[in-house]
């Protein structure tokens, strides 16, 4: 039963994903803003405080009911809701859904650990509490091939509303920035990553252009050999040293290492 879903799974998503109405242009650190619902699966996970809620990380509409983010961003004891169709934080357009979030719908993955973010599995799925309306605006992104690992200068592109510069503030309006991958070999090296950086991490970007607090959970979207585009990472950590140091590329979880728990949760839940 479990292989039946997955497959089915795997079928949805390739027929009717990764394909936006609206085509990106070619902050994100040095980024520039995306052309509206241009990334129609980016979402902004948002928490409750004073009674209002207020956006912490991003995250990737993979099913009309999950959102895929990164485990550093879920606290059990936050609540959480989750805007769809969104692109000017300050203003109401017209496509955003907002969707609350119950807690027993939070699912980590087993082996993040908060206390190590180098030890990797910084990945988590969250159910909707109901299923996306999804048109122009809000659409489901296609996931890579299991064990796919990109090439060093994959023309990727990292999208979210964190800040446009270490300590800097937010963006109301959604932003994109180029972020070619960094390849393995080159992203461990000594002077790089190093250890820290696990098969299991994809390393984009460099020192000019770059992700930041608050781009946290959001996708790396890479396009695939049909035209369409691909999340093949999940936004994880930068440098302590700021989040555009030199030899120190924004670091994601790997998709594509983790395509098995992902298919898992959402069979079973």
């Amino acid at each position: 039963m479990l292989r039946l879903l997955s497959s089915l799974l795997l079928v949805a998503l390739a027929s009717g994903c990764g394909r936006p109405s609206y085509h990106p242009s070619t902050r994100v650190v040095n980024g520039e803003d995306a052309v509206p619902y241009s990334w129609p699966w980016q979402i902004s996970l948002q928490y409750e405080k004073n009674r209002a809620f207020h956006h912490t990380c991003g995250g990737t509409l993979i099913a009309p009911e999950w959102v895929m983010t990164a485990g550093h961003c879920i606290s059990s004891s936050m609540t959480y809701q989750v805007v769809l169709g969104e692109y000017d934080r300050a203003e109401e357009e017209g496509p955003e859904q907002v969707i609350p979030i119950n807690s027993e719908d939070l699912f980590v993955h087993p082996g993040w650990n908060p206390n190590c973010v180098a030890c990797g599995n910084d990945i988590a799925l969250i159910k909707l509490s109901r299923p996306a309306k999804l048109g122009d605006s809000v659409q489901l992104a296609c996931l890579p091939p299991a064990g796919e690992v990109l090439p060093d200068e994959a023309p990727c592109y990292i999208s979210g509303w964190g800040r446009l510069y270490t300590g800097g503030p937010l963006p109301d309006k959604l932003q994109q920035a180029l972020l070619p991958v960094v390849g393995h070999e080159r992203c461990s090296k000594w002077d790089w990553w190093g250890s820290a950086l696990r098969e299991t991490m994809v390393c984009a970007g460099g020192d000019i252009r770059s992700g930041c607090n608050g781009d946290s959970g959001g996708p790396l979207n890479c396009p695939a050999a049909d035209g369409s585009w691909q999340v093949h990472g999940v936004t994880s950590f930068v440098s302590a040293f700021g989040c555009n140091t030199r030899k120190k590329p924004t670091v994601f979880t790997r998709v594509s290492a983790f395509n098995d728990w992902i298919q898992e949760t959402m069979a079973s839940n």
